[in-house]
């Protein structure tokens, strides 16, 4: 569980809210509501592909993100440029660790420049502060 201070440091950046488990749960919540939770899953999906050491889960894992994210009319489909998704074409038959990498920044910087200050002013977010602080408040005062 997150404590009140840890909800209130989620604002400062949408690195907090992605390293926390809570914070992500939250912030999935209100990418769903814009219909934009792509954006999120793809980041997800990157950061434990980076992880994958064997060279043909590498190979499977290239090729599931593509499919489920980069491809035209791919079903989780995510707003890159034209750029960057040709180059992943071109490198997806020999995917590296790094061959989303751009991808990922961009779907990065649209997410902390674009979902994450709309999510840190909706409800979601505010809900969760007030729980939070509604938590806090019944542990300080058991007495009461």
């Amino acid at each position: 569980r997150s404590s009140a201070g840890e909800t209130m440091a989620w604002s400062e950046s949408v690195d907090t809210v992605l390293a926390n488990k809570e914070g992500l749960a939250a912030f999935r919540t209100f990418l769903k509501s814009e219909f934009s939770e792509e954006n999120v899953e793809f980041w997800l999906a990157c950061e434990d592909f980076k992880k994958t050491k064997s060279s043909t889960k590498i190979a499977s894992k290239a090729r599931k993100i593509y499919s489920d994210f980069i491809e035209a009319d791919a079903p989780k489909e995510i707003n890159i440029d034209f750029h960057t998704k040709n180059d992943i074409s071109e490198n997806i038959s020999e995917p590296t660790l790094s061959c989303f990498d751009a991808a990922q920044r961009s779907i990065y910087s649209l997410m902390a420049k674009d979902s994450f200050p709309r999510f840190l002013r909706s409800e979601v977010y505010k809900e969760l502060v007030k729980n939070h602080q509604d938590r806090n408040q019944k542990r300080w005062l058991p007495f009461l």
